[in-house]
């Protein structure tokens, strides 16, 4: 390929530019060989010309394809010099934000690459340690690459322990960058010490522990501060926090005030809020384990430091010597804050100790030495501390485990250069030399190996070797060699040192001396010339401080501040410096023997040190794989996102890169793999070719006939290197032969767009002609239709005028003709009427006269005819009179009278006969009544004589005593009735109207909520929605906790035993036993629960919750805090109750002390009270019993009344009913009242007859004044029957008076329901005030909220309800299984006893045959065999034992030996058993923590055993659908609520040990079957070159896996778990987990890989989804949810596939990605990278309209999704349908000690 080829017309190059460094350019016509100049025109159009060295035929740069531009790895650019460096760097950094950038193939060093994942090939190849080189000038990022290089590592690796060593790692930053870090003028958090922190890994690559290491510390800061600088950052940061009151004793203020402190100007950086870094520094102290005490003694140090700066040094008049003022406030707090003596300590800062062999002097210093003294005290304090932080956090990370491997990161300090150089940026710099020369070697021998590997031949390549330069400072009489030289001469100077430089170096070509300055030398490093001003190098390299000052902070009364210098082995003590010196001398005599001088040969300088360390360094790098980190600073502004190419380029040139492209660019850089080069140029392979089916061969033809010059290439092993160019021509060949058929085929289709275009004119044309004829014709048709209108209008119009005029004519004729012919006949007409009214009133007249003459006529002969009948009438009645007088007539009228009065006759004859019988007989009977009276008579006077008139007048006195008092007690009984009824009628009536108004207020409130209902039905539905959705999170956030918790336990539990079982081999002796393993399982599980039958939920157990755990805690139950405010409520009602109850007593009493002082002087009968007394409750219990019954009845009806809302109408009938009750009550009870009294009057009377008929006296044949009664009474009788009245009276006056009070009580009683009714009535009225006064949303919330109080008011009150009634049934149950177990007892021990005076009544033998029973499903042991039972059944069992079994069969054996124990009542049994089955399965999880089988295989046997004692616990809940035979496995004394929580528990725990180990098989799988294998084939080949591919994961690695492999294991886990019987429920939730931990995995791999965020990868993904969709289908396990765990891989997918240029396509990325946060869409559309030439990448313009669209989301900050996150299991009960009596124990298992029962 010749140089015309490549420098053609529209060619792109970079030519130099002053301002820009370079520039872009084009060709505008082709270069030949000869040509002198270059026409190029520039990116403005610029037409200029570009001259050419003829004699070095330096062209300028070609540039590289737009394709190439922006890569993310340097080596993929085909052209590799320092303008497409440039350029590709400022793409990426301007254009998409890109800060990371790859210089290197996988194996090569990189240029601002994030750090390795310890979990990479990479970092477990050849089981080499990893180093990660961060480097870099001051302010270009090297601290923060670092800490984000830590922090990766901390979240990949995890800890192993969960120790929180990573933690702790992270914590160690922002203590490190407070006690190191500054700022400075080219960075505001610059590390002003170098440090390396190895990460430790054990063998699964998580983190067990680190450790640092530091470097070259800038003192010198602690005591000077240039411009625009800070001190280190811990000063400030104490100062901004001197205001809290355990800082109030460091005695600081603001940060002005310390000369330590301020002299570089402003105290504060932008940005940067020194309190809330200290907050957060001292947290980092917490986390590491530094106890407050210790932190409080380093602030102390701090604090002193700073006072210290500002002791004022008074210098006397001499000069020489100086003082400090003894009141000095600063100094005062420096001792105290640091425990030493003020006296001794204000003593030696001004002077010091000179020893010699025979004397020792104290000489006084000058005010410069006293403050160089000052200044070197401070910076060693600071140094030692900040050395035992150092140590204190190596300490808090170290760890004893053994360390498999570690990765360290180094970030040093950068190559310095500033105005004026010290000899802090010496030593920086000659430590760059050592790294650069180690990048160098390491570069030089990669590409070696690279070359080595693929066989490729091996050509040396020259590179640039810094060796000399390092020789220069290392070497022996170095620099640093001299400069140790020059310490130790006791008059040594800068001066002489610099002069001995010159002396020995001014011949080496890294050594120049500057021509203006004696005392300044430069040094040629690899990055540039550095000036070093040699003033100060002696001093910072003797690191001298005076130990006088060093003894007294020995002897401090601090134990930290003694211990710091205690331990100081390095220190050098200030040594016998002489000099001139004319001050005065103080010679004193020691009292005791001289002190020998050390040895000089221990005194190590600084720079000794320093080139130890360094040594060390490098030996630990050159043992490890290296990855450099190389920041470049893109401006000195500290402006970002702002690029200055000056800068860059100084910065690239400074670090190695250039270098290291030029080693790679000298080589063959570009290299492709054979299918991917055959992939992307096999539109270059001819057809003929394409039938090869080996590809390396077709490579090879293809490579051969375009590339001519067989150097350009070469073919390895697996890889084509391309020389530098090579792939930029074949990607011009490829452009070439895509433009080619590009114009092939922009010339069909535009062709056939041209013959469309014709066709389309053609058919118009025709079209529009067509149309116009028509219309022509059309038109014609019109014009000849219209003229024949015109004629046809013309003749109508014609017509129509003539037929006018003629009907004008016509009409006219006819009118005159009309009126003519009315005018004849209307005078005809009136002749005819006048004609007929005189014949009508002819007519009327005639007939007038017609009609008086017959009237006439009728008179008349009406009279004729009256006059005849009258003479008629008369003549008749003449002739009747006669004919009455004659006898015949009256013999008619008598005929049958005779017979009717012979008939009377015979009547009133028998009659009178009958008269006189009864008259006869009435005078018989009045005779003998007469007599019979007369006798009676006779009789009561002689009684009455014998009774005497003063008995009876006493009896007749008492008779109408005991009426009147009869009157008066009824009386009475009715004023207190009606006063009752007239109590009862007002109460009722109160009660009636508070009813009407509260019901009243019922509607009200009806139509208020119907209203607010109406409003707001939609949002109370939302919002209802929304509390349900909330309230699920609610459960799923506190199960997950739970978990947690169960899972921090489990933990917890397995961290206690390794710690025991660590002490106990540490301190096992030899005559040491232990203990065995269940016991110790035993001990360490005791916290499991005993068989309690107990519950708690009691409001008295609630309160004694609450005094035991605190209110704040038992505030957290809203249960508890619910029954506690329902309780308080119940004792404040109690309270009342009784203060009513107290009121009412006290007015009792007070009422009856008024009563009983009038009746004090009453003589009263106390045996007549009492007999009435008990007169009283032996008559009227039944009628007491029947009131209160009534009464019982009257209250509920009342209460129904006052509840139900419908009682409006219905309320008087019901009332009156209740009255009427009442009434019929009180009138029964009055007819029971006679009927006694009746009965009682009877009773005496008859006791008074019989005592008469005994009696002799002689009055008693006086008879009684009763009626119908002949019988005596006594006066004795008389009295008992007056008492007995009295009783009755007194009996029915008790009567009434309880009754009465009864009624009272009633009233009060209605009279407080009232009371509450009113409260309650007010207290709704004031709530329906208050809701009215709110909006309709908070109405209706308020609403919900006081019906939601109701309700969990009345489910509190059930529950208690419950409570209790299970605590009673319980409590009978437990009851009646003890009676039934003694029962039982006792009837087997009748049994046996029968059975024994059976046998013994046998007098021979009898075989007796057994009869065999049925197997209960019981299985019985022995106690001794329980050890026997684990083992076999938990310990040693293997799945594969049980294979064709019942699945879980040891649950349904272990069951059935619980069951045995139930039944025999043995609690200790049943606990021994539970706890041993426990810690076995325990134990076995232990052991196979990483089989699945058998973890899957104890999962369902644990959770069958859980179900089987759920199922047969009892509880009707757990028994809906067991078969009557299951029922009766149930168990029967025992209730193992408590054991079944302590199974849940352990489920739980062991289902996340199965997730554990099902996610760490799948987890390496998932990045290369998801992401990098080709599930599609052929998506790769349209990938760019370049791309950076992991060695990890490549197709075609031994570790490489498919989607396939990824099914296939996981059709295995769900045929293991199947196979062992594990709940369906459980199994879609274990594959939702799974399927969730390859959504997070995938997806973060995608958001931190930019070379698979493309779009071959979008459809490889979604390709790969589909297919797991469809194993989900496939197994029946889309309901679990897995694949909604895939919704935020699936849109990533989605997203790399869309459109993403216009507003339209923002808006539909934001409406369609809903799973993922706006970080991970702006990152994704960050790393996207186009496939081909013809694809667009995404602008920044893009993503920012995508983040201002997004903006609204409240998304979490996290980028990546927790991989580790677990959701919470849930274990539904899930019963057996087999029976305890079917199940068959295989032999197998060995249990042969279990007895079926």
């Amino acid at each position: 390929m010749s140089v015309g080829e490549l420098y053609s017309q529209y060619t792109r190059v970079w030519i130099p530019d002053p301002d820009e460094v370079w520039r872009s350019a084009e060709l505008t016509k082709d270069y030949k060989e000869g040509d002198k100049s270059l026409q190029l025109r520039l990116e403005d159009d610029t037409i200029v010309q570009y001259p050419i060295d003829v004699q070095g035929n330096q062209l300028p740069f070609l540039r590289n394809p737009d394709i190439l531009v922006g890569e993310n790895d340097l080596t993929a650019l085909s052209y590799l010099h320092e303008p497409a460096v440039l350029h590709n760097l400022k793409v990426r950094f301007l254009e998409s934000n890109h800060i990371y950038t790859y210089c290197a193939p996988p194996a090569r060093p990189r240029l601002c690459t994030p750090p390795p994942s310890p979990r990479d090939a990479t970092a477990v190849r050849d089981e080499k340690n990893q180093s990660i080189i961060v480097s870099g000038e001051s302010g270009a990022g090297k601290t923060v690459s670092a800490k984000y290089a830590m922090r990766y590592f901390a979240t990949v690796g995890g800890s192993a322990s969960d120790t929180n060593i990573e933690e702790k790692v992270l914590a160690s930053s922002p203590i490190m960058e407070a006690i190191g870090n500054a700022k400075t003028t080219r960075n505001d958090n610059s590390s002003r010490f170098g440090k390396y922190i190895q990460i430790g890994f054990d063998k699964r690559y998580h983190i067990i522990g680190a450790n640092m290491r530091t470097y070259l510390l800038e003192k010198s800061r602690v005591v000077f501060q240039a411009d625009d600088e800070r001190n280190y950052h811990i000063f400030y940061q104490l100062c901004a926090a001197a205001s809290l009151p355990e800082f109030k004793e460091l005695a600081l203020t603001c940060a002005e005030d310390f000369f330590y402190a301020s002299q570089g100007g402003d105290t504060s950086i932008e940005g940067v809020d020194d309190a809330e870094d200290f907050e957060k520094t001292r947290q980092a102290f917490t986390l590491l384990g530094v106890r407050e005490s210790h932190q409080i003694s380093i602030f102390k140090i701090i604090a002193s430091i700073l006072h210290l700066g500002n002791v004022e040094i008074q210098s006397e008049r001499d000069g020489d010597s100086c003082s400090i003022s003894p009141e000095d406030e600063h100094l005062n707090n420096f001792c105290r804050l640091l425990g030493v003596e003020h006296n001794q300590m204000e003593h030696w800062l001004c002077h010091r100790k000179l020893v010699t062999t025979s004397e020792t002097y104290v000489k006084t210093m000058s005010l410069q030495q006293v403050v160089n003294a000052r200044n070197a005290l401070a910076k060693h304090i600071y140094a030692q501390l900040f050395g035992w932080i150092v140590e204190h956090i190596n300490k808090a990370l170290h760890t004893s485990l053994k360390q498999h491997s570690f990765i360290g990161v180094l970030d040093i300090y950068g190559f310095e250069t500033f105005e004026v150089n010290s000899f802090e940026q010496f030593c920086i710099n000659y430590a760059n030399e050592k790294l650069q020369q180690q990048f160098n070697s390491h570069v030089f021998k990669l590409e070696q190996e690279e070359y080595m590997k693929e066989q490729i031949p091996w050509t040396l390549i020259d590179f640039y070797d810094n060796q000399p330069c390092i020789d220069l400072i290392e070497a022996k009489l170095g620099i640093l060699d001299l400069l140790d030289e020059e310490c130790k001469v006791p008059k040594g100077t800068d001066q002489n040192w610099a002069q001995k430089l010159y002396d020995r170096h001014s011949g080496s070509q890294h050594f120049q001396k500057p021509r203006m300055s004696n005392t300044a030398f430069i040094v040629v490093h690899f990055a540039d010339k550095v000036e070093y001003l040699s003033d100060g190098f002696l001093e910072k390299n003797r690191d001298t401080v005076y130990e006088e000052q060093i003894n007294i902070l020995k002897a401090s009364k601090f134990p930290l501040v003694a211990d710091l210098f205690h331990d100081d082995k390095d220190s050098v003590p200030a040594s016998t410096t002489s000099g001139k010196s004319s001050s005065s001398k103080i010679n004193i005599r020691s009292s005791r023997p001289p002190l020998k001088a050390p040895n000089k040969e221990h005194k190590k300088t600084v720079g000794h040190q320093f080139r130890t360390s360094l040594h060390l360094l490098m030996e630990t790098l050159n043992a490890t794989t290296p990855h450099y980190v190389r920041c470049i600073k893109p401006n000195d502004k500290k402006l970002p996102f702002h690029f200055d190419p000056k800068r860059a380029v100084q910065q690239l040139r400074a670090c190695g890169v250039l270098e290291t492209i030029r080693i790679s660019a000298a080589g063959y850089p570009s290299r492709w793999a054979y299918h991917d080069f055959f992939n992307r140029y096999r539109v270059l392979v001819k057809k003929r070719e394409l039938a090869n089916t080996d590809k390396k061969a077709i490579c090879k033809s293809v490579l051969e006939s375009l590339i001519k010059d067989p150097d350009k290439f070469q073919f390895g092993r697996t890889k084509i290197f391309f020389r530098a160019g090579q792939v930029a021509y074949l990607e011009k060949l490829r452009a070439d032969k895509f433009r080619a058929a590009t114009i092939m085929i922009q010339k069909t289709v535009r062709g056939w767009l041209q013959r469309v275009k014709y066709r389309r004119l053609k058919w118009a044309t025709l079209t529009l002609q067509r149309y116009c004829r028509g219309y022509l014709a059309r038109r014609l048709a019109e014009h000849l239709r219209r003229t024949h209108a015109a004629v046809v209008f013309q003749k109508q119009y014609r017509m129509r005028r003539a037929r006018l005029a003629y009907q004008r004519l016509r009409r006219a004729a006819l009118v005159i003709q009309a009126f003519v012919r009315g005018t004849f006949v209307r005078r005809i007409y009136h002749q005819v009427l006048r004609e007929h009214k005189a014949t009508i009133i002819q007519k009327h007249v005639r007939g007038w006269m017609a009609r008086r003459r017959f009237q006439q006529l009728r008179g008349a002969a009406i009279v004729i005819q009256c006059a005849f009948r009258r003479l008629k009438a008369k003549r008749e009645l003449k002739a009747l009179k006669i004919e009455a007088r004659s006898a015949e007539h009256l013999k008619r009228l008598n005929v049958g009278m005779e017979n009717k009065v012979v008939q009377l006759q015979r009547k009133i004859d028998d009659q009178n006969k009958e008269f006189k019988t009864l008259s006869e007989q009435l005078s018989a009977v009045t005779s003998t009544y007469t007599m019979e009276v007369e006798k009676l008579k006779k009789e009561l006077g002689h009684y009455q004589q014998s009774q005497g008139e003063d008995g009876s007048l006493r009896l007749q006195e008492e008779v109408e005593t005991l009426r009147t008092e009869l009157e008066r007690a009824h009386s009475e009984r009715k004023i207190l009735e009606d006063a009752h009824t007239r109590e009862n009628d007002e109460l009722r009536q109160r009660v009636a109207d508070l009813e009407q108004e509260n019901a009243l207020l019922k509607e009200e409130k009806e139509q208020l909520n119907n209203q607010i209902l109406c409003q707001s039905k939609d949002e109370f539905a939302q919002n209802s929605v929304k509390e349900n959705l909330l309230m699920k999170k609610e459960l799923e956030e506190e199960r997950s906790r739970y978990q947690n918790l169960v899972k921090e336990y489990s933990r917890l539990e397995q961290r206690y035993d390794n710690l025991r079982d660590e002490m106990t081999i540490i301190k096992q002796t030899p005559g040491h036993r232990r203990n065995p393993s269940n016991q110790s399982s035993l001990e360490s599980d005791s916290n499991y629960p005993s068989i309690s039958t107990s519950e708690v939920g009691d409001t008295e157990d609630a309160l004694q919750q609450v005094e035991e755990i605190g209110l704040e805690k038992a505030a957290m139950d809203m249960t508890v805090f619910l029954k506690l405010q329902k309780r308080v409520r119940e004792l404040e009602q109690e309270r009342k109750k009784m203060q009513t109850q107290l009121e009412k007593r006290e007015q009792q009493d007070s009422k009856k002390v008024q009563v009983d002082q009038p009746k004090n002087d009453i003589d009263v009968d106390q045996d007549a009270d009492l007999a009435y007394n008990s007169l009283k409750r032996q008559e009227l219990e039944s009628e007491n019993k029947k009131l209160k019954n009534e009464l019982n009845e009257l209250r509920k009806a009342m209460a129904d009344q006052a509840t139900q809302s419908d009682s409006t109408h219905s309320s008087p009938d019901s009332y009156s009913l209740l009255l009427n009750q009442l009434k019929l009550a009180n009138e029964e009870l009055e007819v029971r009242k006679e009927e006694v009294l009746i009965l009682r009057t009877q009773i005496v009377s008859a006791d008074q007859r019989r005592l008469a008929g005994k009696s002799t006296e002689p009055n008693i044949n006086a008879r009684t004044s009763w009626p119908n009664s002949e019988k005596h009474v006594d006066q004795e009788d008389a009295i008992e029957a007056y008492h007995g009245v009295c009783q009755t009276n007194r009996l029915l006056e008790a009567q009434l008076q309880a009754q009465s009070r009864e009624h009272e009580e009633e009233v009060e009683h209605l009279k407080a329901q009232v009371e509450a009714l009113k409260e309650e009535m007010d207290k709704q009225q004031q709530t329906f005030c208050q809701t009215l006064l709110l909006s309709p949303e908070a109405q209706v919330e308020f609403g919900v909220q006081q019906e939601i109080t109701r309700l969990t008011n009345e489910n509190l009150d059930l529950k208690e309800l419950v409570e209790k009634l299970e605590k009673n049934e319980k409590k009978l149950k437990k009851q009646l299984k003890i009676y039934m177990k003694k029962v039982q007892d006792l009837e087997a021990a009748q049994a046996l006893a029968q059975s024994e005076r059976k046998r013994h009544e046998l007098n021979r033998q009898v075989t007796v045959q057994r009869k065999e029973k049925d197997f209960q499903g019981m299985l019985e042991y022995h106690k001794e065999d329980e050890a026997l039972l684990i083992r076999n059944l938990v310990t040693d069992l293997k799945p594969q034992m049980l294979a064709g079994t019942v699945p879980c069969l040891p649950a349904y054996i272990l069951y059935m030996c619980i069951r045995h124990a139930d039944y025999i009542n043995d609690d200790v049994k049943v606990h021994s058993l539970l706890t041993s089955t426990i810690n076995g399965i325990k134990k076995v999880l232990k052991k196979h923590n990483e089989n699945f089988e058998m973890t899957s295989f104890w999962l369902s046997n644990t959770c069958r055993l859980l179900h089987c004692l759920k199922q047969y616990s009892g509880d009707e809940g757990f028994m809906t659908q067991n078969t009557t035979k299951q029922n009766e496995h149930c168990l029967k004394n025992f209730d193992l609520t408590e054991y079944r929580q302590v199974l849940s528990d352990l489920s739980i725990q062991i289902y996340q040990q199965l997730i554990k180990i099902a996610e760490g098989v799948l987890q390496p799988m998932i990045v290369s079957a998801m992401l990098e294998n080709e599930s599609i084939q052929g998506l790769s080949g349209v990938k760019p070159t370049g791309y950076r591919k992991r060695t990890s994961s490549m197709a075609d690695g031994d570790n490489s896996y498919c989607l396939e492999a990824v099914i296939r294991q996981m059709n295995s886990f769900h045929t293991v778990m199947c196979d062992q019987g594990l709940d369906p429920e459980i199994i879609l939730q274990v594959f939702k987990q799974l399927f969730y931990m390859i959504n997070a995995v995938t997806l973060n791999n995608l958001l931190l890989r930019k070379d698979v965020c493309s779009w071959s990868t979008g459809m490889q993904l979604r390709y790969n989804i589909s297919q797991l969709e469809e194993w989900l289908r496939g197994r029946n396990l889309h309901q679990s949810g897995a694949v909604q765990t895939m919704e935020p891989l699936i849109q990533a997918a989605q997203l790399l596939q869309l459109k993403k240029k216009t507003p339209e396509d923002a808006e539909a990325i934001c409406s369609l990605c809903t799973s993922l946060s706006t970080q991970q869409i702006v990152k994704i559309l960050n790393l996207y990278t186009p496939l081909n030439e013809f694809e667009e990448r995404v602008t920044v313009a893009f993503i920012r309209t995508i983040q201002a669209q997004l903006q609204e989301r409240n998304d979490p900050q996290q980028l990546l999704l927790d991989f580790k996150h677990m959701f919470p299991v849930l274990f539904p009960f899930n019963p057996s349908s087999l029976t305890m009596d079917s199940i068959h124990i295989p032999a197998c298992l060995n249990l042969e000690f279990l007895n079926e029962v």
